[in-house]
């Protein structure tokens, strides 16, 4: 009886390691092939227009190279880098270089740039006029509150001969204290939301808007046809893969960037905008 009872207490006990044995492995197998799943798969948040259609794009090239693309829209400037701070995302794209940098000083955030992949030229637009130089003296242009687009609408206005700016400002900075010649008396009016200016335009506000293209063309505005004056093509606002500083060395984020980068992804960004977004070739 009792080598029975010995046997049987035997018995149990191994059953029992084995088991909890056995689920050791199971937890630890389960973590490793959760970790390995994760590191294939790249969460970016983007603007809608174009930035959303890029990536849906470039969703099957980056399946073949054994990665799955989610993609988390925004429609504002400031929740994209506010996600990627937290860590809700891998990377965000919708900013260019000159918001980057206000907002690594305005914030503190420590990111940086994976790579450059497209421009979207800035444009102004008018129901009431035909170009900028039927402009009356005294006429309201309607831009944004966002400081960092004020350089690079100044610089388009420049361009076309309404204003000029202060010598020696670097011009991507410039404010709208640093004009030095204004001869039509220009008002600027920038009390408002980036997404609001389409609707600005169409409710025939101001005498001139300035809207950026992702907006213009989610509104079904085209930049090339509708606009009186157009950013060049030799802009230096190019739209970034933004990832928090040392990410954008991780195999991820350099696969990402090569699709995007890709003759696939820059014919199709040619082909679906005519000129209203370019692809950046270097």
């Amino acid at each position: 009886m009792k080598k029975w009872l010995l046997g049987f207490l035997t018995a149990a006990i191994v059953l029992i390691l084995a088991a909890c044995g056995g689920g050791d492995e199971a937890s630890d197998t389960g973590s490793n092939s959760g970790s390995s799943e994760e590191d294939k798969t790249i969460v970016v948040g983007a603007s809608n227009t174009p930035h959303a259609v890029i990536l849906e794009e470039a969703k099957p090239l980056l399946e073949e190279k054994g990665y799955e693309l989610q993609i988390e829209t925004f429609q504002d400037y400031v929740l994209p880098n506010t996600a990627l701070e937290e860590e809700d995302l891998d990377a965000n794209y919708f900013q260019h270089l000159p918001y980057l940098e206000l907002q690594e000083k305005e914030q503190g955030y420590d990111f940086e740039s994976a790579g450059a992949i497209h421009i979207e030229p800035m444009a102004v637009y008018s129901k009431k006029y035909k170009s900028l130089d039927e402009l009356p003296d005294g006429a309201t242009i309607i831009l944004s509150n966002s400081v960092a687009e004020h350089g690079r609408i100044l610089m388009i206005l420049e361009a076309e001969g309404l204003i000029k700016i202060k010598d020696g400002i670097d011009k991507t900075q410039a404010a709208l204290d640093d004009i030095a010649e204004n001869p039509k008396n220009i008002k600027f009016d920038y009390d408002y939301e980036p997404a609001l200016l389409t609707q600005i335009y169409n409710n025939d506000e101001g005498d001139a808007v300035v809207i950026n293209s992702n907006y213009a063309i989610d509104a079904g505005i085209s930049p090339t046809e509708d606009s009186i004056a157009l950013e060049g093509t030799d802009s230096p606002y190019a739209n970034l893969i933004v990832t928090r500083a040392g990410d954008e060395d991780s195999e991820k984020i350099k696969a990402l960037v090569e699709v995007l980068k890709s003759k696939e992804i820059q014919d199709f960004i040619t082909e679906e905008w005519n000129g209203a977004v370019v692809p950046v070739t270097e």
